[in-house]
């Protein structure tokens, strides 16, 4: 029963978590717009910089922004900060769920480093912390004056701190803890910078003083870093239902070109929003950057040659129906033995791998039929990445996944090529 109920409190925490994922990126988005959308055309009232009218819904709204505050504090002052402490929440429980009480399967990969589970968790969590401090400590150095330079350093920081959980997590881990580093650093710049500069520019305005322009400028420019991160943030949370993302060698390396993708996107609309001009370049940029991404994940780099037989193989040996090709190959009753052994204890109808209810995305290897039925499945997942075993929990060899690229390799080039007929 326990399993049951786990599985829908995982879907559950994940569905509370996109819900407010969708709500703080909105507003995020919404307001950088509109911060750079703003004009100044004709007479404004004293402290305002810049106004704008837009239409939505079927009605017309007028916002006006005031540089440091306005004259007085009206009482039904909305505040924006519950969609980034509830995405927040929302992630960092069930970071816990899958990662943490989960981190024999999903976190820890003894090829790498072969840690206790108290150990992988607090790495985990004392990498997100540390991010915090190390960019905290940017925004407060002397490049506070050059978004350009601290947005550089910060670059270079998170390719760092991924290339290191890569050296102790399994792939899919290292690459969530990197995106988990980025929206703890983006939470925390709500909670801890800009939250309490507004809270002291209301308290200062309710008591008659003059408030700090200071604290809108450091506000601002944590809201536009939390701009530019938003989008490296989402492909990193998705990246673990994707093995050819998270489960290569060079996945640290995917999460620095996805910074940059981000980056360029992010300036292409802000441009756009600012002066009305279209940046065209950034999109062929942003395209170079993901064919540079799915190069890497495709790139030798593992110990064992398991892709490297697979790409070079008798492909196209068979010109008939591939399934069949697989079945009649000299290497499937190893690859069948393999499977059945490295695979089947979770991938059937009652897995006997503790808390695992079912089978995971519905595939079941415990036939001949299904294992062929699966090869491109089992050619992403197990020859050209590295995602299953998750942390090679079953303790799969490189000889191993060698033979399963030749039995693969002996079928047909639409299953090397990781594809379904």
């Amino acid at each position: 029963m326990w399993t049951y109920f786990a599985e829908w409190l995982g879907f559950a925490v994940r569905w509370v978590h996109v819900i407010t994922a969708i709500a703080w990126i909105g507003s995020s988005f919404y307001f950088i717009a509109l911060d750079l959308g703003l004009r100044r055309s004709r007479e404004l009232p004293e402290g305002v910089g810049g106004e704008a009218w837009q239409v939505h819904g079927g009605g017309f709204y007028h916002v006006q922004k005031y540089m440091v505050a306005p004259g007085h504090m009206p009482e039904d002052l909305t505040w924006f900060k519950w969609e980034s402490y509830a995405t927040w929440l929302s992630g960092a429980a069930l970071l816990f769920l899958v990662y943490y009480v989960g981190a024999e399967l999903y976190l820890i990969d003894p090829s790498r480093a072969d840690l206790p589970v108290w150990g992988a968790t607090a790495i985990g969590i004392g990498g997100l912390a540390l991010g915090w401090v190390v960019y905290d400590g940017l925004c407060k150095s002397p490049l506070k004056n050059n978004d350009t330079a601290l947005l550089a350093a910060l670059f270079v920081y998170v390719v760092l701190a991924s290339y290191l959980f890569a050296q102790v997590f399994s792939g899919r881990g290292a690459m969530l803890h990197t995106g988990a580093m980025i929206a703890t650093i983006m939470t925390a710049n709500v909670f801890l910078t800009i939250i309490p500069n507004q809270t002291i520019v209301v308290a200062d305005l309710k008591a008659g003083r003059t408030p700090e322009a200071r604290l809108g400028k450091e506000a601002k420019q944590r809201s536009l870093h939390n701009n530019y991160l938003t989008l490296p943030v989402i492909f990193l949370m998705l990246s673990n239902h994707y093995p050819l993302a998270f489960a290569t060698e060079w996945n640290w390396a995917i999460a620095g070109l996805v910074l940059l993708i981000g980056a360029v996107v992010r300036h292409f609309f802000n441009t756009m929003h600012a002066t009305g001009r279209q940046l065209w370049w950034c999109w062929a940029v942003a395209g170079v950057l993901f064919a540079a991404v799915i190069t890497l994940s495709g790139a030798p780099g593992w110990s064992d040659k398991a892709a490297v037989a697979a790409e070079d193989g008798p492909a196209r040996r068979w010109d008939g129906d591939p399934q069949m090709a697989l079945a009649a190959s000299p290497h499937f009753e190893d690859a069948q033995a393999i499977v059945m052994a490295r695979c089947s204890m979770c991938h059937a109808d009652e897995p006997l791998w503790p808390g695992i209810g079912h089978a995971p995305k519905d595939v079941r290897l415990e036939t001949a039929d299904e294992i062929i039925h699966y090869a491109p499945l089992i050619e992403r997942q197990a020859v050209r990445s590295h995602a299953m075993p998750p942390g090679n929990i079953t303790g799969i060899e490189p000889a191993e996944r060698e033979t399963l690229a030749a039995w693969i390799a002996s079928g047909s080039g639409l299953y090397v090529a990781g594809a379904s007929r």
